[in-house]
């Protein structure tokens, strides 16, 4: 292999990994445990539902901002004037907001070791830091993602098989639930906003453009990315689901997002540490071990979740200025900083994640939106571009599907005045 196909490798790979893990935040590992505790083997149904919407959406943002060699928000701009500084501050605005929410997978590392949370904020925090304040950091982005992002899958996977779910009714409910398609409308809306909203979508396609992997001759390599990148994340979650789907079938009626309403429940073990459902399902299900493997997987979704948010959030920004594009890794750790001093000080800012939800849910149909008339635009895709029709009709679906979820998100900013 030559050296350039070996770092396009590297870079195919890591794009493909930031992508996964940035979806796979401390949010989607709550999520996933309260939802699976509510609706139980159905809730592979909507797994299966973001992820078709996902890799509907990341296909087409993939291939055109990858063959053009723009960013989503030089795209934007060009099929609409000011439409890409529009997208680009409110990535930065719900991608500032959200990483609050990611430093907040601290509280895995007081799983793992009993530290105080605030301290696993911090940690958290400095880690992702000294990343960035390498020459090479998007180099070892790449590594770091990879690494984690395998701890993550090895962990969950041995406690799956601890815990021994029903994998047959899993499957069958995965494509007819049993609890009603309407009864996982809910879920789906929630799983889409935090798992394909926001930056998530742009993050693997920037990290291409960034490490030169652009043009009609990569369009196959960026192609294959996206296809890891959806499938990294679908194995993840999976994996996640069954293992909790494994505690609740043994223990029928617990509640994870509430430790003290199960006490006297026979076999489940005592907790008085800090609300973190999916470390309790571990415990619960596996024993001390697999709780401290919890706080290990909620830690590095936290890192990476933190990585991605910021250094695609001010992939974004470097549209308003030429020093910020000069003085990249400087700007991602002030905007880590910022976002953990806000964690750290307020303990969780839950007004401005009230205000990243209500503009992510914008994000997604807005930007597809532009991707898609993108596709017909000449002047942006050149004269020999060909976009698949079926990505052009799932495409739209996708938007239309969002745009519901966004009007559904808006009237929540009414409480940031409450």
């Amino acid at each position: 292999m030559s050296k350039n196909n070996s770092k396009n490798m590297s870079v195919i790979l890591g794009a493909a990994f930031l992508m996964a893990t940035s979806a796979i935040g401390p949010g989607f590992l709550t999520q996933t445990a309260t939802f699976t505790s509510s609706l139980g083997a159905s809730f592979g149904f909507v797994i299966l539902a973001s992820l078709i919407m996902s890799g509907v959406a990341q296909m087409n943002i993939w291939r055109v901002l990858c063959y053009t060699g723009k960013r989503g928000q030089d795209v934007a701009n060009e099929v609409l004037r000011g439409l890409g500084y529009l997208l680009a501050g409110l990535i930065a605005l719900g991608g500032l907001a959200f990483n609050i929410g990611n430093v907040g997978g601290g509280l895995g590392i007081f799983a793992l070791t009993g530290i105080p949370a605030r301290v696993g904020y911090v940690i958290s925090a400095l880690l992702a830091i000294v990343i960035f304040l390498s020459r090479q950091a998007k180099s070892i982005v790449d590594q770091i993602v990879k690494y984690l992002g395998a701890i993550m899958i090895v962990v969950i996977l041995v406690v799956m098989f601890i815990t021994k779910p029903p994998v047959g009714e899993a499957v069958v409910n995965t494509f007819v639930p049993s609890s009603g398609v309407s009864a996982t409308v809910p879920a789906i809306l929630t799983l889409i906003g935090g798992t394909v909203g926001g930056y998530i979508t742009f993050s693997g396609a920037h990290r291409l453009i960034d490490g030169g992997v652009t043009g009609r001759e990569n369009l196959s390599q960026a192609s294959r990315s996206s296809v890891m990148g959806m499938g990294i994340a679908a194995i993840v979650r999976v994996l996640l689901f069954l293992a909790i789907l494994g505690v609740i079938t043994k223990f029928p009626g617990i509640n994870l997002a509430d430790p003290a309403a199960n006490a006297g429940m026979a076999g489940v073990p005592a907790y008085s540490g800090i609300s973190n459902p999916a470390a309790y399902a571990f415990l619960v299900g596996a024993g001390n071990l697999a709780y401290r493997f919890a706080g290990l997987v909620i830690f590095c979704a936290s890192l990476t979740s933190i990585i991605g948010a910021a250094y695609t959030s001010v992939s974004f920004l470097k549209t308003f200025s030429p020093a910020i594009e000069k003085n990249e890794n400087y700007w991602i750790i002030g905007f880590i900083a910022f976002s953990s001093l806000i964690m750290v000080i307020l303990g969780g800012a839950a007004k401005l994640l009230v205000l990243a939800g209500a503009v992510n849910g914008i994000i997604l149909p807005l930007g597809l939106a532009s991707i898609l008339l993108a596709t017909h635009n000449k002047k942006v895709v050149g004269e020999d571009y060909q976009h698949p029709v079926i990505l052009t009709v799932l495409g739209w679906i996708v938007v239309v599907i969002t745009a519901y979820l966004a009007i559904k998100a808006l009237p929540n900013l009414k409480n940031l005045f409450v």
